[in-house]
């Protein structure tokens, strides 16, 4: 099958990035769409954003490339399509759960037709045609809970849930999306696929069931539900609880929790660490007492002792100082705002949520940062009575670099489309 790649040229804020070098599941997403697509194509071409469909008679899977789906979406996708003798475009249901509660939300990549929304992915089984039918896959969304919290915490929704699908497909647009695609369909759709494939498939969870007899530990703590790379140190009082994947190369020093986190390569987690429902991207080092729930890290970042992060995205190359805190809970009943893709701040429709940190960035000690909160790539805050509690989003100018004697010794590495890289150090 022919692959047919669209670029989607706009950066991601406060990245300024585009969606497709970003990491989703640690993996730049341009990679982890080529390895889920790898059994269904054979060859490829990228064409600009308004470039015209190269003509072909043989059979074409075309896609955006801000687009993150998973293997169980794209199998259904194209055995739907296969059986259709007409052209396929990817489609949601209006009324689809997972859809109205996470993909929806601060998007504007969606098409409207009816009670349907269009999705930029289509199958042509004869070359690129102008016929093409909507076909609207069951994202086989649940409802799982992950707070159960005070009543003032919930209010009128009761117990925080997600709607969970088995099968994903979002465009990542807003770092939110980042947030949704890593937590809600990554991880947490891996622990719902896991439990379906425990309560519907005897033998697999009889071969669970035996490693953690032979093993002798508990079923979450076994090889059946925890994946270690090649050549990693873990000291045996650390808790790690599966569904987990943890990289090569890979230090988990005492008395640290991991519980449901992909660990890419080369991190160091130090002694009690807290990791839980969390990506760790490759090279990332976390010293000691180091929290992160709900949180992703791009790689080769830091996060310093004593820091928590909850319901955040941290891009590459960034340090975020010891104790510092990134709140996600409104403590007043108004409604949490994130900017959407034209940067205009509208409803995150998430009750609680955290902030997000660009590429490259250098945070000081002791920060607080408010909820759904940005600082863009390049910033350096050094913290002082003035520069700790963070109730805005912080821009490139803001960085308090500029007013430094030795601020030319951070460079700028993800300028904005038009502005140019400074040199490196």
């Amino acid at each position: 099958m022919f692959k047919i790649i669209l670029q989607a040229p706009h950066p991601v804020a406060p990245f300024n990035e585009c969606a497709r070098d970003l990491r989703i599941q640690n993996k730049p997403l341009w990679l982890l769409q080529r390895d889920i697509l790898a059994p269904f194509t054979t060859h490829e071409i990228e064409l600009p954003p308004e470039a015209r469909l190269p003509q072909t008679r043989e059979p074409c899977l075309v896609y955006r490339d801000n687009l993150f789906f998973d293997e169980p979406y794209i199998q259904a996708f194209i055995a739907e399509a296969l059986k259709r003798p007409t052209a396929s475009r990817a489609a949601f249901s209006a009324n689809d759960p997972a859809f109205k509660e996470h993909i929806l939300p601060l998007s504007s990549a969606y098409t409207p037709a009816g009670d349907i929304y269009l999705a930029d992915l289509w199958y042509f089984p004869n070359g690129p045609e102008p016929d093409v039918q909507p076909l609207v896959i069951d994202l086989l969304a649940r409802e799982v809970g992950y707070y159960h919290v005070p009543v003032y915490m919930a209010l009128e929704q009761g117990d925080l849930v997600y709607q969970v699908p088995l099968r994903s497909l979002i465009a990542i647009e807003t770092w939110v999306h980042i947030f949704v695609a890593d937590m809600v369909f990554g991880l947490f759709g891996r622990g719902a696929r896991f439990e379906d494939r425990l309560n519907n498939d005897l033998f697999f969870k009889l071969g669970v069931l035996g490693r953690a007899l032979y093993e002798g530990k508990q079923l979450l703590e076994s090889s059946g539900a925890v994946t270690i790379g090649r050549n990693c140190v873990i000291d045996p009082t650390a808790v790690i609880h599966g569904p987990t994947s943890i990289g090569d190369h890979v230090t988990v020093g005492a008395g640290a929790v991991i519980e449901n986190c992909t660990i890419g390569d080369n991190v160091n987690v130090s002694q009690g660490c807290q990791l839980m429902l969390s990506v760790v991207g490759d090279g990332t080092f976390l010293p000691f007492r180091a929290a992160l729930f709900m949180t992703t890290i791009m790689d080769n970042s830091m996060v310093a002792q004593n820091t928590c992060l909850q319901m955040c995205v941290v891009g590459r190359n960034t340090f975020i100082g010891a104790g510092s805190t990134f709140t996600d809970f409104n403590l007043f009943s108004l409604p949490i705002k994130a900017r959407d893709a034209l940067g205009v701040l509208r409803p995150s429709n998430r009750p609680v949520i955290g902030s997000c940190v660009g590429h490259n960035c250098r945070l000081g000690s002791g920060m607080l940062v408010f909820p759904a909160r940005t600082i863009e790539s390049d910033v350096v805050l050094v913290a002082s009575k003035g520069v700790r509690i963070i109730d805005k989003d912080v821009h490139y100018e803001d960085s308090d670099h500029h007013h430094m004697a030795v601020g030319n010794q951070h460079a700028r590495l993800y300028p904005r489309p038009g502005e140019e890289k400074s040199e490196s150090w």
